[in-house]
């Protein structure tokens, strides 16, 4: 997605607005990853939800399992840990700089650390580009990355991947917006409506478009901005009357912020459900332990434990799959 730039100071006045800065998680053309730039909640948001955003996280943490860690390919483990990516410009509830503007935070650093507990490694944290997160691990430079990262048919040529969330979007309103629901074309026909360019939500809403507009219906007035704050505002004044963008981010918003809400959802994927997954290198063979360990935290409540935490317990998935279909390869 193009909401790359982090949202520096935040703007306390308003209401819509959270309290601190954090920025965005950025995305490829044509897939759904990335959770666009978004200020950090503080403590108490007009929504009410109380959520911690300092450097002291007091994680979740699991036990070593031998079995998955003897798993863990020697090269990877003769180094004395996993390294992993993250983009810190990332979104809440996802990945983001905590209070300190220094600490990796969120739900995607909280599993990154249970995955590493049952493979009996330390967790070593880079934060870098979202473009970086990619070339880093296709080099080796990263044995894996947890950002929201998309499964894709073009990504498996080149990384395994290991899933661990449903791949939601949603559309988001102001409070006192009469929209009422957003569940198909016709429904956003002639709205004021944004969304984040080059990303898989905008081609699933350009879709929807034009078949309003095929149908004769009006088309919508499509607005784009660089950053989520800018999205908030103008779903504040009026500008817009409906976002189209990543769950995590809305979800997080909504229950802190207060003053929007969602009317509808659909799969990341449009037709296809889209998943989330850790993504390593093509058959370096650490792939299989990640899955396991996911699965062992699935089966013992940790998983469930940490999506609860930060409010994404219906992103859950039963199992975790290594390189299930992923979204379909884009027309040359």
């Amino acid at each position: 997605m193009s909401f790359i730039s982090r949202l520096a100071p935040a703007i306390a006045a308003l209401p819509l607005l959270l309290a601190a800065a954090c920025g965005s998680a950025g995305t490829s053309a044509g897939t759904t990853d990335k959770a666009e730039a978004a200020p950090a909640a503080a403590p108490s948001g007009t929504g009410g939800v109380k959520i911690n955003t300092s450097p002291e996280q007091n994680r979740v943490r699991a036990e070593k399992v031998e079995a998955i860690a003897a798993k863990v390919p020697e090269a990877i483990r003769s180094k004395g840990g996993l390294v992993a990516g993250f983009n810190g410009e990332g979104a809440p509830p996802l990945v983001f700089l905590a209070d300190d503007d220094t600490t990796l935070v969120g739900v995607e650093t909280d599993l990154a650390h249970l995955i590493a507990d049952v493979l009996g490694l330390p967790l070593k944290e880079e934060n870098t580009s979202w473009e970086n997160l990619f070339l880093a691990v296709k080099s080796g430079k990263y044995d894996l990355v947890l950002n929201n990262v998309t499964v894709t048919e073009e990504r498996k040529d080149i990384y395994d991947f290991a899933t661990y969330r449903v791949d939601q979007l949603a559309w988001q309103v102001g409070t006192t917006s009469e929209i009422a629901k957003i569940e198909k074309p016709a429904d956003i026909a002639g709205l004021n409506v944004s969304v984040g360019s080059g990303t898989n939500q905008e081609k699933i809403l350009l879709e929807w478009d034009a078949q309003n507009q095929k149908a004769g219906l009006k088309a919508a007035n499509i607005q784009y901005y660089q950053k989520y704050g800018d999205v908030l505002l103008a779903l504040k004044s009026g500008r817009i009357q409906a976002y189209l963008g990543p769950n995590p981010p809305i979800a997080y918003q909504v229950a802190v912020g207060g003053d929007s809400k969602i009317v509808g959802t659909l799969s990341g994927g449009g037709s296809v459900e889209g998943l989330i997954a850790v993504m390593t290198l093509k058959g370096n063979g650490l792939v299989q332990p990640v899955n396991e360990a996911i699965n062992t935290l699935i089966e013992n409540g940790k998983y469930a434990e940490v999506l609860k935490r930060w409010g994404l317990g219906n992103e859950a998935l039963p199992t975790s799959k290594i390189n299930p279909p992923g979204l379909p390869r884009q027309p040359k």
